[in-house]
């Protein structure tokens, strides 16, 4: 498969599922497998194109953030709480994901917990659902500060491949009492510094290969992956909340199960 097409096929996979819980590190994973491309080669493009998600939450939230940053100028409490709530948030993963980043790195190297993480999400999902007590309609701001730092440790499990961060902060969210939009959102939000922080830090390691243009995967390739996720994100995320908040998450949940499964049995068997 050419670098280009697989770069469009990799931008698609990252924008399709990085704000939807089904794990967007698992399924770049499995495609590698499935595609049979180097995943060392394609390290660092796969984090970097987490930019041009990152980005989609911008444009989609464009007016929340313009709102928020108008009302830390003026001084408001609710902007203040919530720019709080989300550094408090992401304290956990920032802290555990610099003291254990090797061993983090290690677990992206192997597929097969990939499959196991995907199923054994997908049934936690649909748990989560039906044991969990809707609240009503909130905003960030208005989030308790352990609410926040409680989602900021859940999210630290999804440090293992195939659980899905987002998957883990909505679900940690709904079963603290979170209503679901608030929940998706605050998932959304707190991807910002979190992903950010990852790139970063991949940024500095691969510094002198991405200065040299990073070996056969070049910044042409990061371009074309970067637009690629930022589109399709941004496609999702609007219609993801629109679908959680009348439906649920439990569709997700299924596919889960249904693609760990297949996951499982594939690289034990095929």
């Amino acid at each position: 498969m050419g670098l280009t097409l697989t770069a469009i096929l990799l931008g698609i996979v990252e924008g399709l599922t990085e704000f939807v819980p089904v794990s967007s590190t698992g399924h770049l994973i499995l495609a590698s497998k499935l595609f049979g491309y180097d995943p060392k080669t394609w390290e660092v493009f796969n984090i970097v194109i987490q930019l041009g998600a990152i980005l989609a939450v911008v444009v989609a939230y464009w007016r929340t953030f313009w709102a928020v940053g108008m009302g830390l100028l003026k001084g408001e409490a609710h902007s203040l709480r919530f720019i709080r709530n989300l550094l408090i948030a992401f304290i956990p993963a920032a802290v555990l994901g610099v003291l254990f980043k090797n061993q983090i790195d290690a677990l992206l190297e192997s597929p097969v917990p990939v499959g196991w993480a995907l199923l054994i999400g997908g049934v936690a999902i649909l748990v989560i659902e039906r044991v969990a007590k809707q609240g009503e309609a909130t905003g960030i701001g208005d989030l308790p500060m352990k609410t926040a730092l409680g989602i900021g440790f859940v999210q630290c499990i999804a440090m293992i491949p195939g659980v899905s961060r987002s998957g883990a902060t909505i679900m940690g969210a709904l079963a603290m009492g979170v209503e679901r939009r608030t929940a998706a959102e605050f998932s959304f939000f707190l991807a910002i510094p979190t992903m950010m922080g990852a790139t970063v830090l991949q940024i500095i390691d691969h510094r002198e290969e991405l200065a040299a243009g990073s070996g056969p995967v070049g910044w042409t390739e990061i371009g074309i992956g970067f637009a690629v996720s930022f589109i399709v994100a941004l496609a999702v995320i609007r219609a993801f909340v629109a679908y959680v908040s009348r439906h649920g998450f439990a569709p997700f949940a299924w596919y889960r199960i249904v693609i760990g499964a297949a996951a499982i049995a594939w690289l034990s068997f095929g």
